[in-house]
């Protein structure tokens, strides 16, 4: 398979996350320093594994667009944004975690406020450049994608893109419980939740923002599931699964919120 520009950038973009994750999981071991009761390393590596499931899930959809359109402009153009922004969000996180300072809610000195602020720019743009590839593929689909697979991916990077906006604004404009992702509870990760670190004594607004990043994956594993075995109940069930996703979302925002833990 021959690849366009645009993939390009993201495998490399890919690649760039990989190189950093396996220096950062050898400091996770070697290391001790601890920020917020836990490795300095464990956001970095959370952040890599992320972008990289995010990177890789435009990467596995842009075939579902139309040959002409991904070998477009508008596609390079959001991938390439995609790449950027992903890239200097690591990069920062990264350096932050090799220097024990906080990359999130850390304005303590100018340069970090500075940079924070532009994080979180770059983290909304992120975002908008696989809301662009959604649309892409809603309107411009590919003659022979599987019609569950191509409305799961479009609405998967549509409705993931605007509820990951939405929950993300939350936890990073600090209206909720102050600076931090903690609503009540013991404002430390020290003893979260296995793997994910969500905090177990209190709220914690990463949860439905966890969920809403993750619709870009979940509804287009649902269409092809519903393409493999239900081909005749692709829209019913791709409109059941997108309103069980909203209410997940919207359900552990309004438990977080309430300072209530997920478990």
């Amino acid at each position: 398979m021959t690849f366009t520009s645009a993939q390009r950038l993201l495998v490399v973009a890919i690649g760039l996350q990989v190189a950093l994750a396996l220096p950062s999981l050898v400091a996770l071991v070697l290391d001790d320093r601890l920020l917020n009761g836990i490795s300095v390393w464990s956001k970095p590596l959370k952040f890599q594994a992320s972008l990289i499931v995010m990177l890789g899930t435009v990467l596995l959809l842009l075939p579902l667009i139309e040959t002409t359109a991904r070998e477009g402009r508008g596609v390079w153009l959001a991938c390439l944004v995609a790449c950027i922004t992903a890239s200097g969000e690591i990069l920062y996180i990264t350096l932050q975690a090799a220097r024990g300072r906080a990359s999130h809610f850390n304005a303590e000195t100018p340069i970090e406020a500075l940079a924070y602020g532009l994080m979180g720019f770059g983290a909304v743009l992120l975002v908008l450049s696989s809301l662009v590839v959604g649309l892409y593929i809603l309107l411009k689909p590919a003659p022979d994608a599987l019609p569950g697979l191509q409305l799961g991916g479009a609405w998967g990077l549509i409705l993931g893109s605007l509820l990951t906006l939405v929950t993300a604004l939350a936890l990073g404009s600090g209206q909720i419980a102050g600076p931090g992702h903690w609503v009540g509870g013991v404002r430390t990760d020290a003893g979260g939740l296995f793997l994910l670190g969500w905090s177990r004594s209190g709220g914690d607004l990463r949860v439905p923002h966890f969920f809403a990043t993750h619709i870009m994956q979940a509804l287009p594993i649902a269409g092809l599931a519903l393409d493999l075995l239900a081909p005749r109940l692709v829209v019913t069930g791709l409109l059941t699964a997108s309103t069980l996703c909203v209410a997940v979302v919207a359900g552990t925002f309004a438990q977080a919120a309430a300072g209530r833990p997920f478990f």
